[in-house]
């Protein structure tokens, strides 16, 4: 006699078609989410400004490597210190928060990017910084061995660099899937542990032995 073997059956959470609901709910919803945030968010624009530093007479080639690395990581302060705000226009903080400056571990270059919500402000923030550079090593040359000069002006930005509505809406409908996944996982889990918990505190009571019936006593009749 063959016997056939029990077929694998999915939990009851994910065999209820209700349940898969979820997924296209949660997409549409991280879809309207990320779109309406990049359609009403501010497009914020790049400007890159570049500058390279180089040796003074007399001084080691070497040296203007490792300087390009210091003065890349205090950028912003030297900006701050210097006019850079004055010919940006824009506060400090606005200067720290919005200027990044990269360097290169082959050669003594700095770029100087700066974003905001202007294509021109993002121009003069990048440039000013540039040139709070050059003139802050000019005044410490004799000592440095070095100075920084302007190697490419920042240009004016055509297009901004923030994510689109329809970028944004893509990156929502997939952080929504994800997490529609997510509870179609976890919940039948739960839904389980509750059944089992529920079964375990019925078993006791259901295999608890019911007592015999006591037997009767008989008393002797009196003659």
């Amino acid at each position: 006699m063959k016997t056939t073997p029990p077929r694998a059956h999915l939990p009851a959470g994910l065999r209820s078609p209700g349940r898969w609901a979820v997924l296209p709910a949660a997409v549409l919803a991280g879809a309207a989410l990320g779109g309406g945030y990049g359609a009403l968010k501010t497009p914020q624009y790049a400007a890159t400004s570049y500058v390279i530093v180089v040796p003074a007479e007399k001084s080691d080639p070497a040296a203007a490597l490792g300087f390009a690395q210091a003065y890349g990581r205090v950028a912003t302060d030297i900006a701050v210190t210097g006019d850079a705000q004055v010919w940006a226009g824009v506060t400090a903080e606005t200067l720290r928060r919005s200027v990044q400056a990269a360097t290169s571990p082959d050669a003594p270059m700095i770029s100087i990017t700066a974003r905001a919500e202007q294509p021109s402000k993002a121009v003069s923030m990048a440039d000013g910084v540039a040139r709070a550079l050059v003139l802050n090593s000019t005044h410490v040359a004799g000592s440095t061995g070095v100075k920084v000069v302007q190697f490419s002006r920042a240009t004016k930005p055509v297009t901004p660099v923030s994510p689109s509505a329809p970028l944004s809406a893509l990156v929502g409908g997939c952080a929504g899937g994800l997490l529609g996944g997510l509870v179609l996982l976890v919940r039948p889990k739960r839904a389980a542990a509750r059944g089992e918990a529920r079964h375990s505190r019925q078993a006791p009571a259901a295999s608890a032995p019911v007592p015999a019936p006591a037997a009767a006593t008989h008393q002797p009749e009196a003659v």
